[in-house]
């Protein structure tokens, strides 16, 4: 490649993002899924598009699919919330594993007997749409807040039933007679077992590396916790387990481990999920026919259409049988079953596969994706509102707190942003009552910082600067979570730690202690105060990690 021939693929490649840009936009006004826009994207630049770029390489698109695929699950699973997953994890495991495989079974057979395709196609086409994806769900439905118990459910579900399904695709694909139903079910609870032990394990070490060790800028920690996450992946696949299960609890317990510079990380994630999501529905939008659809069209409708009114709604009611969840939300859970890139980049396993009908499977897919997401997508706020399942909008919203380690001074910075809707708001510095070995040392309000009095009366929009010795730094975290939602009673409230069992030296009430408490923190620091004017830890600590955090 010449480099006239490299700056003008950069430039197309520039243009494209800045479009795609340019749709998150349009799609969270519409509420229609951005995944719609990006393979409107890829469709204009392809085979009958304006363009006419004729791309039609089956494996590429799977491998840059699957690379993808795990950047996304990295960012679902760090974005996770343990405090939300947790009550709803066997109900997500069992709808991830058995509602699959009753969805799979319906929707393969509607496919054989209404569709007319034979037993290896129908179970095909039965196995990759019946993958839900987060991404395309909670795209259309961040206005409208759900109860911490569906979004557990929706996300783990998401997370979690990715990997039986890549294992039933393969198996399904793969050439000879399929196996009989009993050894696919082992070889399924084998894998999985393999990957979750993995991801578990990866995850732990990730996380108590992370929290230990400084490094010497900023920057590196995004970039260690995304190297972390994948190789999990990577780890896991190369153990013969799911690597996609390894990847997203992996992440989840590094989502959830408090890590330094946190905010950063999340963001940094965030962006190359998105950047991820692109790619990969601009390179199947190229990779599609739209003439070749036309045939199809009608196919993916009946299928589509016994996939979301019967195999979905049974598959969750079924399932989660057990666990006595009022009938509207499981309503709204069997509505909320959107298809997304998951499915599509699935439907290029049997193309490299050589299956025979595989072009006729992925375009089948296509359509039943784009339709019933049409369909699905902007009617999903629609039908949370009917059933009346929507969130305490009064809620109080957790604290963003951000932690920079000390690692030479033993010692920890919390930035601590306190939004709108959280009860720290007119609480005083005393009333936080944080253990001792931790203070309040600045507040920054509309843009103005100054030290604060035990009096001082904190507002939402303040962030604060808490420096807390390393035994005491995550019951100050805690403490200050406590604080955020249940206010200055939090203790009594049975919120987060009780004041009886607060250690002595605590700052009480009337904010006695606070200010000899930071004096003698400070000492103890060797002069790490500094760094909270804004000069950063400096020659203290060399690492320069504690420089802002966030404020």
């Amino acid at each position: 490649m010449t480099v006239h021939a490299l700056n003008e693929l950069l430039l197309v490649c520039s243009l494209v993002l800045l479009v795609a840009v340019a749709a998150v936009r349009i799609s969270s006004r519409s509420g229609l899924p951005s995944l719609l826009l990006y393979l409107g994207i890829g469709i204009a630049l392809g085979q009958d598009g304006i363009f006419d770029v004729k791309f039609d390489n089956a494996e590429l698109t799977q491998v840059f699919g699957y690379a993808a695929l795990v950047v996304i699950l990295a960012e679902g699973g760090l974005g996770a919330k343990w405090k939300e997953v947790r009550p709803v994890l066997p109900a997500a495991a069992v709808i991830s594993t058995v509602g699959v495989g009753i969805s799979v079974g319906i929707t393969a057979a509607a496919a054989h007997y209404l569709v007319g395709l034979d037993w290896r196609q129908a179970l095909i086409i039965g196995a990759v749409v019946s993958s839900t994806d987060a991404a395309a769900v909670f795209s259309v439905l961040r206005r409208v807040p759900l109860p911490p118990r569906i979004t557990g459910v929706l996300e783990a579900e998401s997370g979690f039933n990715d990997a039986p399904v890549v294992i039933m695709v393969v198996a399904f694909s793969a050439a000879g007679p399929v196996e009989h139903w009993y050894i696919l079910v082992a070889e399924i609870a084998m894998e999985l077992a393999i990957g979750a032990a993995i991801g578990i394990a990866v995850g732990w070490l990730g996380s108590l590396g992370l929290r230990h060790v400084a490094l010497p800028a900023s920057g590196l920690y995004p970039i260690a916790v995304m190297a972390i996450a994948v190789s999990a992946y990577a780890a896991g696949a190369m153990a013969h387990g799911s690597g996609f299960l390894a990847v997203y609890l992996a992440a989840m317990i590094l989502g959830n481990s408090k890590l330094p510079h946190w905010p950063a990380t999340r963001g940094f994630a965030d962006g190359l999920g998105w950047l991820a999501q692109i790619g990969m529905f601009v390179l199947l939008g190229l990779l599609v026919t739209p003439h070749d659809l036309v045939d199809d069209f009608w196919p993916a409708i009946v299928v589509g259409l016994v996939l979301t009114m019967v195999a979905r709604p049974l598959s969750v009611f079924l399932s989660l049988a057990p666990f006595r969840l009022p009938a509207r939300e499981k309503v709204l859970m069997s509505w909320a079953g959107l298809r997304g890139a998951v499915p599509i980049v699935l439907a290029t396993i049997p193309m490299v596969s050589g299956v025979e009908g595989s072009t006729r499977i992925f375009n089948i897919v296509f359509v039943l994706v784009i339709v019933y997401t049409l369909i699905q997508g902007p009617t999903l706020p629609w039908v949370a509102n009917k059933l009346n399942i929507a969130d305490d909008p009064a809620e109080a919203a957790d604290l963003g707190i951000e932690s920079a380690p000390l690692e030479r001074l033993r010692g920890h910075l919390l930035s601590v942003a306190i939004p709108t809707k959280s009860k720290m708001h007119g609480v005083e510095v005393g009333e936080l009552r944080l253990p001792a070995g931790a203070a309040v040392t600045l507040v920054v309000r509309e843009g103005k910082s100054f030290v604060p009095s035990p009096a001082t009366v904190l507002r939402r929009g303040d962030e604060l600067l808490v420096v807390a010795t390393d035994p005491v730094r995550d019951r100050a975290e805690e403490r200050l979570r406590a604080v955020g939602e249940g206010g200055k009673l939090a203790g009594w409230l049975g919120t987060g730690r009780s004041p009886a069992s607060d250690a002595p030296g605590m700052v009480g009430p009337h904010g006695g202690s606070a200010i000899p408490q930071g004096m003698k923190l400070a000492k103890k620091l060797g002069g790490a105060s500094t760094g909270v004017n804004g000069s950063g830890n400096g020659s203290a600590n060399g690492s320069g990690s504690g420089t802002k955090t966030g404020l």
